[in-house]
C-alpha cells in the first residue's frame, strides 16, 4: 500500500497484523530521496527470491523498516519475527532462537518454541547479528544448511521454512579478521547486501519522513497540525543527523510539545550533536589549534578541485554551522563570528536563512525566555 506525499515521496505503510511495532518509526517507510529511489527498486528485485539478505546500516537508519518491506514484497504468507540479538543474554539465546523442551534446563517449566518456529513459512529478521557468540553462530549456520532446528532438550528435527534477513551496524568483514565472526556464516548472510545510506545521505527524505512523523504524533496526542515552517525544514535539512530516523522522530516529537503556535519554527527544533562531538568540544583546550589543523588540511583537499564558487560556499558553511550551534540566536551567532549583527543579518539573507523581513525571534532561547534579549 503506497501513496504520494506533497514532496513526491513514496511512503508505504508496513503494519501488519503479524508485528505491531510500538515504535511510530517502525510503521512507514519514506522513499524520496532518489538514492531511497534506488534502494526501493532494489528490493524489489532481491525480495522475491530466498536468499538470504543482510542489510548494513548505521543506528537509527531503518533497517528494520527495510527488513519489513523485504518481506512484504517478497509475497511469504507467514509472519514477520524481529529479534534482536544484542538485547538477549548469551545464557538464553539459543533457547530464544531454537526453543527447548519441558525440564531442559533450571526453570525450564515448559515446552517452548524458538524465534525460527515463531517466523514458519514468514521471515526472521536477525538484528545486531554480529553480537551472536560464536558457539551460537555454529548452530546458526547449521540451521541455515539444513533448514531446520533442534530444541533444547530434544533430539527431534522440526523442519523450518524462513526467509532470514539480518542487519549489523558493524563491518562483519573486520569482525571475521578479528576472530568474532565466522567466515562460513559471513558468506552464507551475506548474499543479497544492503547498504543502507545514513540519513544525512538521503536529506530528500528528511522533510516526508518529519510530515509524516508530524501528523502521526499529532494524531496520537490529540493535537491540532501545525504546519512545519520553511526556515525549520531548512534546519532540518542542514543538521547532520548522528542520530539518523530516530533522531528525527524525537526531534519532531519534542517540537510538537513546547510549540504553542499553528507553526513549527526553527527555535522549536531541540537540534544536537552526537555526545562524541560535544566531548571532543569540551577538551579543545588540550589541543589547541587542533580543529584549525584540520579545516587546513580539508581546505587544500577543496583547492584540488575548488568548483565554480568556493568562497560562497565556505562563507555560507561557516555562516549555517554558527546559526545552529547558537540555535538561530542572530546576537550569540554574531558574537561567535566576531562580526556585528548588521554583517550576521545581511549574510543570513544572502544564504537564504533570513526573509526580507528580518523576523526572527533572538530572545528565544532553550528554558530561557528573554536571556538572549538582555545579553
Amino acid at each position: 500500500m503506497s501513496s504520494e506525499s506533497p514532496h513526491h515521496a513514496t511512503l508505504i505503510s508496513l503494519e501488519g497484523k503479524e508485528a505491531q511495532p510500538t515504535s511510530i518509526r517502525a510503521k512507514a517507510l519514506v522513499f524520496a530521496d532518489p538514492s531511497s529511489q534506488e534502494l526501493l527498486k532494489y528490493l524489489e528485485r532481491v525480495a522475491p527470491s530466498e536468499a538470504p539478505v543482510l542489510i548494513i546500516g548505521e543506528t537509527g537508519t531503518g533497517k528494520e523498516l527495510v527488513a519489513r518491506q523485504v518481506h512484504l514484497l517478497s509475497g511469504r504468507r507467514g509472519p514477520f519475527v524481529a529479534v534482536n540479538c544484542g538485547a538477549i543474554s548469551e545464557q538464553l539465546a539459543e533457547s530464544e532462537l531454537f526453543g527447548h523442551e519441558q525440564g531442559a534446563f533450571t526453570g525450564a517449566s515448559s515446552r517452548r518454541e524458538g524465534w525460527f518456529e515463531a517466523a514458519n513459512g514468514g521471515t526472521l529478521f536477525l538484528d545486531e547479528v554480529g553480537d551472536l557468540p560464536l558457539p551460537l553462530q555454529v548452530k546458526l549456520l547449521r540451521v541455515l544448511q539444513e533448514r531446520e532446528v533442534v530444541r533444547i532438550g530434544s533430539r527431534k528435527t522440526i523442519p523450518v521454512d524462513i526467509r532470514l534477513i539480518t542487519a549489523t551496524n558493524v563491518d562483519l568483514s573486520e569482525a571475521v579478521t578479528a576472530g568474532h565472526f565466522r567466515l562460513d556464516l559471513y558468506y552464507r548472510l551475506n548474499i543479497a547486501q544492503v547498504q543502507l545510506p545514513p540519513l544525512r545521505d538521503r536529506r530528500g527524505d528528511i522533510r516526508p519522513l518529519a510530515e509524516y512523523f508530524l501528523r502521526t504524533y499529532c494524531q496520537r496526542l490529540k493535537l491540532p497540525l501545525p504546519v512545519l515552517g520553511e526556515a525549520a525544514c531548512k534546519a532540518l535539512e542542514r543538521h547532520p543527523w548522528p542520530g539518523n530516523i530516530r533522531e528525527l522522530e524525537n526531534v519532531i516529537h519534542f517540537a510538537l510539545l513546547v510549540a504553542s503556535g499553528h507553526e513549527i519554527k526553527p527555535e522549536h527544533l531541540k537540534l544536537t550533536g552526537a555526545p562524541g562531538v560535544a566531548a571532543a568540544a569540551s577538551d579543545g583546550g588540550a589541543r589547541d589549534g587542533a580543529p584549525k589543523e584540520r579545516i587546513a588540511q580539508a581546505l587544500q583537499k577543496l583547492l584540488e578541485s575548488p568548483g565554480d564558487n568556493l568562497f560562497n560556499d565556505l562563507e555560507k558553511l561557516i555562516v549555517e554551522q554558527a546559526y545552529l550551534h547558537s540555535r538561530y540566536n542572530q546576537v550569540r551567532t554574531a558574537a561567535l563570528l566576531g562580526i556585528s549583527r548588521n554583517v550576521l543579518r545581511t549574510l543570513l539573507k544572502k544564504h537564504g536563512y533570513l526573509g526580507d523581513t528580518g523576523a526572527a525571534d533572538d530572545s528565544r532561547d532553550w528554558g530561557h525566555t528573554g536571556a538572549a534579549a538582555s545579553a
